[in-house]
């Protein structure tokens, strides 16, 4: 009796790991949709004069949801944003970075 308890016990647990595994090989699949999902934009940022407004920048985009990244260059006075066309747009971006102080204006989708 012990014995078909035990063997019972094992294919179970050798059951559930194979669903364990089936479903983490799914939830590997999905961050890849999410980057084919991603969209960059350029923007033009004016009122830059030290090399502190960068962080503001990037602190305002940063703060919309559905954003995933910026980088502010500072001597060519552009942002560039990634981030999910599902939950943002170019132009809420954009306002943000106005709102702090630093009018954006989109300049390559």
């Amino acid at each position: 009796m012990k014995k078909t308890i035990l063997i019972g016990l094992a294919v179970l647990v050798m059951a559930s790991g194979g669903v364990a595994l089936a479903l983490s090989g799914s939830a590997q699949d999905r961050p890849a949709a999410a980057a084919i999902a991603q969209k960059q934009t350029t923007f033009a940022i004016e009122n830059m004069t030290c090399a502190t407004c960068p962080i503001t920048v990037k602190k305002a985009m940063e703060g919309v949801t559905g954003v995933t990244a910026v980088s502010v260059d500072f001597a060519a006075k552009t942002a560039r944003a990634t981030y999910d066309p599902r939950r943002t747009n170019a132009a809420a971006i954009g306002a943000a970075s106005t709102n702090a102080g630093y009018p954006a204006r989109a300049v390559q989708n």
